[in-house]
């Protein structure tokens, strides 16, 4: 899985010693983190692109983001298209879940399941 950053820069590292490390150094700073993990979709022509995001909320100050984007070719209906985007944000709060634990960084997982 490719990610970067917002500004576009590529991540080279697993996303999981990504993340650890960016934790890491936050913690070293004093900074109190929440992370947000949700993703959207759209459809274009006969692809349909899933953008999972990453974010990093610093207490007081501001915050940033790594994003992962995804094409595929494969059609699907509105209500399967919003389980895959959940299906996507539980897959990576659950391989990021432990460190989350062990650094105590309060994590949600938004869910988009209007069909509107």
């Amino acid at each position: 899985m490719k990610w970067r950053k917002f500004n576009g820069e590529n991540i080279h590292l697993p996303i999981k010693e990504a993340v650890a490390e960016t934790i890491k150094r936050e913690a070293e700073n004093g900074i109190k983190l929440k992370v947000c993990i949700g993703t959207d979709s759209q459809v274009k022509g006969l692809d349909t692109e899933f953008a999972t995001v990453i974010v990093f909320l610093r207490e007081h100050s501001g915050g940033f983001m790594y994003i992962h984007n995804e094409k595929t070719k494969q059609s699907y209906h509105i209500k399967e298209r919003m389980l895959v985007e959940v299906a996507k944000s539980i897959e990576i709060a659950y391989e990021l879940c432990d460190l989350f634990i062990e650094y105590g960084v309060e994590m949600e997982v938004h869910a988009d399941i209007n069909t509107n």
